[in-house]
């Protein structure tokens, strides 16, 4: 598989991981979406909003590529987080509907990705305001390493209040080449 085609496969597991955790999510009282629950993002609810902070930071640092990604627009005009814990949404639904939304922009942009875009160096400043400069590829895979990574911790929360979201593994999105 190539790497453009890579990104697309993760593109499409992140929206379809995300549509399990929030029919999960909603079935929940806001109460206890909202419940501290001693995690680094305290709810379920901080760690949903967490994701959709992370994925607007990348995103919109991800629009100065020079490629001028097209598919990102919507990001672009969406307001800068201004802190990585900061509650985008405290309605779950609000929130639900916006991650959708989000996750069709990354469908898309994914879809946009050239493999010539993908050695390019970005220099970007992180949320204190530290430069670097990284090689696209890797931050791509970090964009959704970090997505992955927080919904593990919020399956976990879920599975803690009793409810299970089913498969969560990406290998059920990857072709089984044998039986094909």
């Amino acid at each position: 598989m190539s790497r453009v085609a890579h990104i697309g496969l993760m593109a499409r597991y992140n929206a379809w991981m995300n549509k399990k955790l929030y029919a999960a999510a909603m079935d929940m009282p806001d109460t206890e979406l909202a419940m501290n629950r001693g995690a680094y993002f305290r709810s379920i609810l901080g760690t949903l909003n967490h994701i959709v902070v992370g994925d607007t930071l990348w995103l919109k640092r991800f629009a100065m590529h020079p490629a001028d990604y097209s598919a990102l627009e919507p990001v672009r005009r969406l307001p800068t987080p201004g802190a990585l814990d900061e509650i985008l949404f405290e309605d779950v639904r609000e929130l639900a509907t916006h991650r959708e939304t989000l996750d069709a922009v990354i469908c898309r942009w994914a879809d946009s990705v050239g493999e010539g875009d993908l050695d390019y160096v970005l220099r970007y400043a992180n949320s204190k305001g530290v430069y670097s400069e990284r090689l696209f590829f890797s931050l791509l895979m970090h964009f959704f390493n970090h997505q992955t990574h927080h919904r593990g911790q919020v399956t976990t929360l879920l599975s803690q209040a009793g409810v299970d979201v089913g498969v969560t593994d990406l290998l059920a999105m990857i072709p089984d080449r044998i039986n094909a």
